[in-house]
């Protein structure tokens, strides 16, 4: 088995506290260079991408700049999802063109940041992006379509966005708007996590297990990116095999679920990411 990608939490530290983001009551970690390179080497045969990001800001890892490159010696694509608040004190990996793709969540700015600073935040993010666009692709998002005050906010980027590139943007609806070479626009309805919009859904598409999985700072190995509180643990990188991980009697019965567009786990009824 492949996976298109597979999900790696460097840390479920955040700097930010955004009221779209899963509360966890997992013990605060950030997971160390050995236990990083066991990851490695136990989803080598299975990805060449992997992405840096469940909950918490990876970049707040002391080690991130290390991590990063050792997932790049190992062949890996490194694609990473991020605030944007600490990209030039990780400078270094881009600049030695060591990330495939970095997502900015600039609709995170709305919550976390003094509307007097938005426009500094978000020049210094677009300035780093241009930079550095040659060799990473950049996806500023805005992941909030439908929340309250999105409509303004969304406007003020789009705004900023045509003024530091010198573009006449006027679509904040479409998915992906492209802004110049290797930098686009995202936008997104805001999604619900698990738990958060009392869903009962007995019925649905999902890729978990399927082209991608995701392995928590503590080792724990869910079946998707959602799964922030790791209620649908299927084993541990650190003292199980990834092969005896996805072939459990637990992940074959979801993967064959959803192949049939049915739920067996309670979690994934609640979920509405994917419908």
């Amino acid at each position: 088995m492949r996976f298109k990608k597979i999900y790696i939490e460097l840390t479920n530290v955040c700097n930010f506290k955004c009221s779209f983001c899963q509360s966890s009551q997992r013990k605060k970690k950030f997971m160390s260079p050995e236990e990083f390179s066991a990851i490695l080497f136990s989803i080598r045969p299975y990805t060449e991408y992997i992405y840096l990001h469940v909950l918490g800001e990876p970049t707040l890892h002391p080690q991130f700049c290390e991590l990063v490159k050792m997932a790049a010696d190992n062949g890996f694509h490194v694609n990473l999802t991020t605030n944007g608040s600490m990209l030039e004190k990780v400078e270094k990996v881009f600049a030695d063109k060591l990330v495939r793709q970095c997502n900015v969540s600039i609709h995170a700015y709305a919550e976390n940041i003094p509307s007097t600073q938005w426009m500094e935040k978000m020049n210094g993010v677009f300035s780093f992006a241009n930079r550095y666009s040659e060799d990473t692709y950049f996806s500023f998002r805005l992941w909030n379509n439908g929340a309250d005050g999105a409509t303004d906010f969304n406007e003020y980027c789009r705004k900023a966005i045509n003024s530091f590139f010198s573009t006449q943007i006027e679509d904040t609806m479409s998915r992906n708007v492209k802004i110049q070479d290797h930098i686009f626009l995202q936008n997104a309805a805001r999604f619900s996590w698990p738990g958060q919009k009392k869903l009962d859904l007995a019925h649905k598409k999902c890729y978990a297990l399927r082209d991608h999985i995701a392995i928590l700072c503590d080792g724990s190995v869910v079946p998707c990116c959602l799964d922030a509180n790791g209620d649908m643990v299927l084993g541990n990188v650190f003292t199980d095999s990834l092969e005896e991980i996805i072939n459990c009697k637990a992940a074959v019965e979801m993967k064959q679920a959803f192949a049939r567009n049915e739920i067996v786990n309670p979690i994934c009824r609640d979920c509405g990411f994917i419908l």
